[in-house]
């Protein structure tokens, strides 16, 4: 605690403590004093045991964990779980000589994997041991790793606070009834000795029921012997208050005891009895208490005298009787002797004559301590496999050196079966320990707990060690159910399968017990049990069934015999119900998920219900509905009346219909579109149907969603669906997933949700085949020829050759050559990533440049990554060696006209070239493009997939309109369907390329590995150690790349990376360059993450990174400076970095939008694989991919059958159905129809009808599909304002120019129209702005609620609090943050504000277009200043414009405002000398610096057309000057992240009237600008004004008045 305190706070959230205790009783105890003492510091103390659980978040605010052995292995054993591990900062582990007891291999596998933990993560995890006495305390010393000198103390038995004297009585009697009654004299004879003097007694005895019959037999004793007397408490002054409390006792044997002065106290009493009992005894109001051993583990209440009488108790585990353990004993004695009160104790043992030797030599402590470690090796080791710790026989050495086994090995090899002979050839104990290992390891693999590969010693853990080693289950046990579960079974052969479970293998069958046994097998067994009561197994399943069925058992060793059972029951049905769900088994799933919810609601699953409300229906009613044999269905059906007549209680029946509605319900549908013959992609939506409450149902309810086929008994699919509150009150939830359907197809899948805690709580879906109509199989793969390469020559064009470093073609290449080269013909080539299209296009740029040179080349990539290496790559090559000139245009350049119209090669983003061929009636350089390159055209069906689609549709229509052939060269990664593909891009069979995947220039082998893990940061944790074995295993010395989802996953998985080499002792293994030129570099990083992995070779990659920073690292990956580099998908596209070694750490991605994680597109796995093996040093290339288990088998499948590329433009369809007829492309509906048999949509539509709804592809069908899909996009359109549509024609309106002008969603004008008013304020445009449809792909990470909330309290305007999750309110929050330059909390907000700043500029146009076009001055102007606020982030009106100056700080703004100076334009017609004199004692050379960049505007007004002629309208002529020189048009502002050039508004309006009547947009292209602005007919020219307006500086606004203007 001391640690964590900082500055005089406590950083509670750092640290945990745990503290181990060996018995739940002694736990509380711990809780409790722990609770009290940590109480001030105000650090929360929680008991974690099999009785009490705690939540995750409870655990998370927790700092001190109190928790038995086992329940802390179960946690530290979860991968999941791994986030409380690291935590842990101190471990205290009470009574470790344990060791020596059954239990004691839990302790050493707990410090053994702390201690491995503090090892390879470098965290320090301080233990700390408590113990009683030990003889071999040093070793156990060593074990704990605790040094010798500072940390080791041991205190003997004589520095005991009171001294103990100790009685030892053996009796020889061999009878049973007469040793009974000598022990009870010789107890009584003792116990009156110690009254006698004063002092009180404790009676230790071993069953519940011998409490009662001690006491008894003690008080017949006192009464013969005429001693009652000395017992008796009347004389006590409260005794008479304290009988009326007694007599509330609900014992009947307390009050009777109470009279004679004696107690009983044991765990089968009542709380409140016991705590009575426990109050009077310290009072000293009992003389006499008679108890169990429980009293002295969990309370600390001292006697005198202790008298342990008998030393035989049952042990429902050992299925026996067994001697009390030396802990005991000790526990016992240590009760003996109050340190307040007494000088002395006394403790007396009264046992047979036989163990009379063996409690002397215990209490002396004689006997050393052993490990009992082997004994459960094999469990331990699968654990630890199961973890992930141990992946070797080298690695699972070490780990067992870590054991105190391997201590004591040393020390005394004899009990450990090692002869001596072993121990002098093998003195380190190294061979001894393999053997161990390695036995362990055969029968794990023999169990198929794990796979042992004895050759190369690597062990790989399977689903079943998995799940044993989370549900505790120990290995005969997984022997047992492989040996005995089958695919079917009934009910009554699985209760008998768990029966067999070892877990119960000690019980045993005794004859006292038979007639109890039989009575319940009659009352309380629904099912038969095999073997009946006489058998051990019948027994088993007998006392499982009655604590399903709540029935009472009499008998005490039958009833710690169910006690001990019921514990286990639970975890045992969850894991065979896992390991039936992995083996894809449903019914027998379905069955055994029945019994996991019996077993956990204790009510059998042919039960009512209801019956799981049975705190809150009375049994009669339950009673009723089962008689009645009514089932929830009909139920949900009846009235409540009709429910009370059913049921006979007429008041009832609303009680019972409350209920039906609490009763966990959810409705399915689903919509089945198939892919390919073989896989169909399910889009299920679940809808809450239930009335939640917290009481019922906590804050989630988890579903498992299964696909299966009934028929073949096969599950398909199945996860885990967590329904939240939240989401039960609201929209349904979609999921999507693949599931594969086999030829012949069976009659109908079933798609079942099934509650993971409620019984009887399923709903199904029924999935039938018979409509569906699978595409057919048509995938065409081209031939590799056996061809001989060509070589550069075949170029024919000496100054064509320079620009390849190589000497030949590749093959791919070589074929597809002469008709690139030598040809008009059209092309697609699909060939897998790595193959060298990109040579491939420039062939067919080379025949353009031949041929026709005055044409351009369009060259269209789908990611601005892979256009800005075309740019780097072409630039260097066609513009310099062959004098080509080249524009690029995304969102980051978009370039003039001139440069347009001049340039050879145009390189796009699909985006940017839809917006320009929009209107390409007026575009003339849009027709004169001659080749169009399609990179990566396999992304059709992706997001962005429309847009493409469209782009070329419109070319192609260009071509036919223009009557001038525009070449197509589409590029792909293999395809399914190219022939499709082919037709729509106008491909003729010459021209078609279509090669397999396998078909690669480096051949590529590649690794699938599945790993399960429900949460994805535990699962994307625990595969961080398979990813460094895979790059030690596969690419120890070359380039490897790792490809994670996210920016905070690069990070993580870089630190992981280094921690893991640092424990393999090679922490700069992936770096190779000297310590010298490593500091230069890291001198220039700017990233402080970046600049920590780069100090071990290992670089981090992704868009959060300045563009320096990036660029360097991807210069030392490619000089292999460093060996490893961490990235986010983005990489695979846009730089060409191939490496030898790809591993894609997780193939899901978390999607903002739906809140859940989601699988990446396989286009985007396979580019990732396509990184692997370079061409000109690998002889071939190597692919881990580590994805989630359930998953594998799908990735197996499709990472070499290609999928088949669907179109997505049907939802996509309004924008660029809006565009065409804005650009009068389309007039009618007619002409919308035959726009859309351009597209590629219309191609599918016929191929695969099913995945688009169609039922047939019969003609009048598809016109009917094709004219519906008009007819409603039309509709949307016409009701968002965009159109207007006649009986025969289509108009557009002024909102869908815009739209479509802009590049914006009909969505957001439709907004604009309905939301913006002629006197909007800025407040009300912010929250436009941000609710802008653009804004719905923000991402929203996880948990960045939290932030969003701490980020409200910094910004002016409110937000909606309720949804702080969503993309617009953040959009909102981080606007304002910019305005008010307020600190973001984290970098990925930093570039979520540069994107969305990106695209907040074209929508502020479209909103000041809406308001001009409406004539609202004051609306429109204050659009124009939400648009300076974006540039210069910063109010308008709040802050004052002088923050524009970069060198402008606090102080220097309040000394300028002292001098009256409040404006930059105040400032700028100032010289050198008068700044310097405004600024003393300030520097006035930087301000003057800054202050050049800032135009000096000059507006001169005059009007036109003098003469009265009315027919014409008046013109304003207006000049406009920038009177500084040498300034650049570039925008001046350090807090906008593009450049961009100046523009002004000129705005003709009535001030007072507040009304606009023209406005003008301009920029400057020299310094001075001549222009012209129609006056309206009618004006005021007295009231009218001219408002100069800059588009990105704030305060530099200028009203011209017209009113001099006016003749007189």
């Amino acid at each position: 605690v001391k640690q964590h305190f900082r500055e005089g706070i406590l950083h509670k959230n750092e640290f945990k403590i745990v503290y181990v205790a060996p018995m739940k009783a002694l736990a509380a105890e711990v809780t409790a004093t722990f609770g009290r003492r940590l109480s001030p510091l105000n650090l929360v103390v929680k008991e974690l045991t099999g009785d009490m659980q705690l939540t995750r978040s409870e655990i998370e605010e927790t700092q001190m964990i109190v928790t038995t052995p086992e329940k802390w292995d179960v946690i530290t054993r979860k991968s999941s779980d791994m986030a409380l591990s690291m935590l842990v900062k101190l471990i205290i582990i009470d009574e470790v000589h344990l060791l020596n007891d059954d239990r004691g291999s839990v302790i050493e596998t707990l410090v053994a994997r702390t201690l491995r933990q503090v090892e390879s993560m470098q965290s320090m995890i301080r233990i700390v041991g408590l113990s009683a006495t030990l003889p071999t305390y040093k070793e156990v010393a060593e074990f704990l790793r605790v040094n010798a000198d500072t940390g080791l103390f041991y205190f003997d038995s004589s520095y005991r606070p009171v001294p103990l004297a100790q009685q030892y009585i053996g009796i020889t009697e061999r009878d049973y009834a007469k040793r009974n009654d000598l022990f009870n004299s010789i107890c009584y004879d003792k116990v009156v000795e110690s009254i006698k003097q004063g002092h009180q007694a404790l009676v230790f005895v071993h069953t519940r029921k011998d409490t009662g019959k001690t006491a008894r037999t003690l008080i017949d004793l006192a009464a013969k012997a005429g001693e009652v007397e000395l017992f008796s408490n009347a004389d006590h002054p409260q005794y008479g208050l304290i009988k009326k409390d007694v007599s509330k006792a609900k014992s009947r044997e307390v009050i009777e005891f109470f009279d004679s002065g004696f107690g009983i106290h044991n765990a089968g009493m009542m709380r409140s009895d016991r705590n009575l009992m426990e109050r009077l005894f310290a009072d000293g109001l009992l003389k006499v208490l008679v108890c169990t051993a429980t009293l002295a583990w969990g309370v600390n209440l001292p006697a005198h005298t202790v008298v342990i009488k008998g030393t035989q108790l049952y042990d429902a585990k050992a299925g026996g009787w067994r001697d009390l353990g030396m802990l005991d004993v000790m526990q016992i004695f240590g009760r003996a002797g109050r340190p307040q009160f007494d000088k002395s104790g006394e403790g007396i043992i009264i046992t047979t004559h036989d163990k009379l030797a063996y409690y002397l030599r215990l209490l002396t402590s004689q006997l050393p301590i052993e490990s009992q470690f082997l004994g459960s090796l094999k469990d331990n080791l699968n654990a630890e496999v199961a973890l992930g710790t141990v992946t070797n026989v080298r690695e699972a050495c070490a780990w067992l050196g870590y054991t105190y086994l391997f201590r004591r090995m040393k020390t005394n090899p004899l009990v450990y079966g090692i002869t001596w002979e072993e121990v002098i050839g093998d003195p380190s104990m190294g061979a001894k320990q393999r053997s161990f290992i390695i036995d362990a390891a055969r029968s794990l693999d023999k169990a198929k707990m794990m796979r042992y590969d004895e050759k190369s010693g690597n062990f790989y853990c399977t689903e079943l060690g998995r799940i044993a080693s989370h549900f505790y289950l120990q290995y005969s046990s997984v022997e047992t159910y492989n040996e005995m579960l089958r695919r079917h079974m009934s009910e009554s052969e699985v209760i008998n399968m768990v029966a067999h479970s070892s877990e119960f293998e000690n019980i045993v069958v005794r004859e006292e017990e038979q007639d109890e046994l039989e009575t319940l097998a009659r009352k309380a067994c629904p099912l038969e049990v095999k073997g009946g009561p006489t058998d051990k197994h019948g027994k088993i399943s007998i006392l499982i069934q009655v604590f399903i069925s709540r029935a009472s058992v009499d008998s005490s060793s039958l009833h710690s015999d169910a006690q001990y059972i019921s514990q286990s029951l639970g975890r045992i049905m969850r894991a065979l119900f896992e390991i039936c769900l992995r083996r894809g088994w449903s019914e027998m799933t379905s069955l055994l998920l029945e019994y996991c919810k019996a077993v956990d609601r204790k009510i059998w699953p042919h039960l009512h219900p209801l019956r799981q409300f049975d705190r809150d229906i009375s049994p009669e009613i339950l009673w009723k509905l089962e008689e009645r044999n009514v089932d929830l269905d009909r139920l949900y059906e009846m009235e409540e009346n009709d429910i009370g007549a059913l049921i006979r209680f007429s008041h009832q029946g609303r009680l019972v219909k409350q209920y039906v509605g609490y009763f966990p319900h959810v409705n399915l549908s689903a919509s089945v579109s198939p892919i390919t013959r073989t896989v169909l992609k399910v889009d299920l939506l679940i809808t809450p149907e239930f009335v939640w409450k917290d009481r019922h149902h906590g804050m989630s309810q988890r579903w498992l969603i299964i696909v299966e086929d009934s028929e073949n008994d096969t599950i398909y699919h199945s996860e885990l669906f967590t329904l939240t509150k939240k989401m039960a009150r609201g929209t349904p939830t979609k999921m999507s997933f693949n599931i594969p359907i086999f030829e012949p197809h069976p009659p109908q899948y079933y798609i079942r949700a099934v509650s993971d805690s409620w019984l009887h709580a399923e709903s199904i879906f029924t999935v039938s085949f018979h409509n569906l109509t699978l595409p057919q199989t048509q995938i065409t793969h081209t031939e590799l020829l056996d061809l001989k390469p060509l070589p550069l020559s075949a170029l024919g064009n000496k100054a064509y050759e320079d620009l390849y470093r190589f000497t030949h073609f590749n093959p791919i290449q070589t074929q597809a050559f002469h008709v690139l080269y030598h040809t008009e013909t059209n092309v697609l080539l699909g060939a897998p990533t790595g193959s060298g299209k990109t040579i491939s296009a420039e062939l067919a740029m080379l025949h353009l440049f031949n041929t026709q040179p005055d044409m351009k080349v369009v060259y269209i990539a789908p990611l601005k990554a892979i256009v800005r290496e075309r740019m780097n790559d072409w630039r260097h090559r066609l513009v310099t060696q062959l004098g080509k000139k080249m524009v690029e245009m995304t969102g980051d350049f978009t370039p003039d006209m001139v440069a347009l119209l001049s340039a050879d090669i145009i390189i796009s983003t699909p985006e940017k070239w839809d917006g320009i061929s929009r209107s390409w009636h007026s575009r003339s350089y849009v027709m004169k493009v001659g080749l169009m390159i399609l990179d990566e055209i396999h992304l059709l069906g992706a997001d962005r997939g429309p847009i493409l689609e469209v782009i070329v549709s419109r070319m192609r229509y260009i071509s036919s309109q223009t009557e001038r052939s525009i070449r197509f060269v589409g590029l792909s990664t293999a395809l399914a369907n190219a022939r499709d593909l082919a037709d729509w891009l106008g491909v003729r069979d010459d021209g078609l390329f279509n090669f397999k995947p396998s078909v690669r220039p480096v051949p590529l082998e590649v690794h699938i590995q599945g790993y399960p893990g429900k949460f994805y940061c535990p699962r994307m944790n625990s595969m961080n150690k398979p990813a460094y074995a895979a790059i030690c295993t596969h690419s120890p010395d070359k380039p490897v790349l790792i490809f994670v989802s996210s920016r905070r996953q690069t990070r993580l998985t870089a630190l992981d990376l280094i921690q893991l080499a640092a424990s393999d002792e090679k922490p700069t293994q992936f770096l190779s360059m000297a310590d010298n030129s490593l500091d230069m570099i890291l001198s220039q990083v700017t990233d402080s993450n970046l600049r920590h992995t780069l100090q071990f070779g290992i670089g981090l990659h992704h868009a959060g990174l300045n563009d320096r920073d990036r660029s360097l690292v991807e210069e030392l990956f490619s000089n292999n400076k460093i060996q490893v580099l961490v990235c986010t998908s983005t990489l695979a596209w846009g730089v060409n970095l191939p490496a030898h070694l790809v591993i894609i750490k997780g193939t899901e991605y978390y999607d903002g939008k739906t809140k859940r994680y989601v699988d990446y597109v396989i286009t985007d796995i396979l580019q990732m694989m396509g990184r692997a093996g370079r061409p000109q040093y690998d002889q071939h290339g190597k692919a881990v991919i580590l994805v989630h288990e359930p998953k594998k088998s799908f990735y197996k499948k499709f990472l070499y059958e290609p999928f088949p590329v669907e179109s997505n433009l049907r939802e996509h369809l309004h924008d660029h159905i809006n565009a065409e007829i804005v650009s009068s492309t389309i007039g009618n509906k007619e002409e919308a129809i035959i726009y859309l048999t351009w597209t590629y949509l219309y191609r599918r539509l016929v191929v695969n009808p099913s995945y688009y709804g169609l039922e047939d592809t019969e003609t009048y069908t598809l016109n009917a599909y094709l004219s519906r899909l008009v007819e409603t996009t039309l509709e949307d359109l016409e009701d968002s304002g965009c159109i207007k549509v006649d009986d025969h024609s289509v108009q557009s309106l002024i909102l869908g120019k815009i739209a479509s002008q802009y590049y914006l969603s009909y969505l957001t004008v439709s907004m604009f129209g309905s939301n913006i008013g002629p006197n909007t304020s800025l407040e009300a445009f912010v929250h436009i702005l941000s609710a802008a449809a653009e804004f719905d792909e923000l991402p929203v990470r996880h948990n960045e609620d939290t932030l969003n909330r701490t980020l409200c309290k910094k910004v002016p305007y409110s937000v909606d609090q309720h949804h702080l999750d969503d993309p617009h309110v953040k959009a909102n929050l981080l606007f304002q943050a910019h305005f008010s330059r307020a600190e973001l909390p984290i970098s990925d907000y930093i570039t979520d504000l540069k994107s969305i700043l990106d695209q907040s500029i074209r929508i502020i146009q479209a909103m000041i277009d809406v308001c001009a076009n409406s004539g609202w001055l004051s609306s429109a102007l204050t659009c124009m200043h939400l648009l300076q606020m974006i540039i210069q982030g910063l109010w308008f009106e709040r802050d004052s414009s002088l923050l524009m100056l970069p060198s402008m700080n606090d102080n220097l703004l309040d000394h300028l405002k002292g001098r009256g100076v409040s404006t930059v334009l105040s400032l700028l017609d100032r010289s050198r000398e008068e700044l310097h004199k405004l600024l003393q004692p300030f520097s006035a050379a930087e301000l003057y610096q800054d202050l050049q960049h800032f135009p000096r505007l000059d507006v001169k007004v005059k009007l036109q057309n003098e003469d009265k002629e009315q027919s014409k309208p008046q013109m304003l002529n207006i000049r406009m000057q920038i009177k500084n020189t040498r300034r650049s048009p570039r925008v001046f502002s350090s807090k906008f992240p593009k450049a961009k050039q100046e523009a002004w508004w000129l705005v003709l309006g009535n001030i007072t009237s507040s009304e606009l009547y023209g406005l003008k947009r301009i920029s400057f292209a020299d310094r001075v600008l001549n222009t012209r602005m129609e006056l309206p007919p009618m004006l005021n020219m007295q009231e009218a004004k001219l408002i100069v307006v800059s588009d990105c500086y704030l305060g530099f606004d200028q009203e011209v008045s017209l009113g001099h203007l006016a003749k007189v």
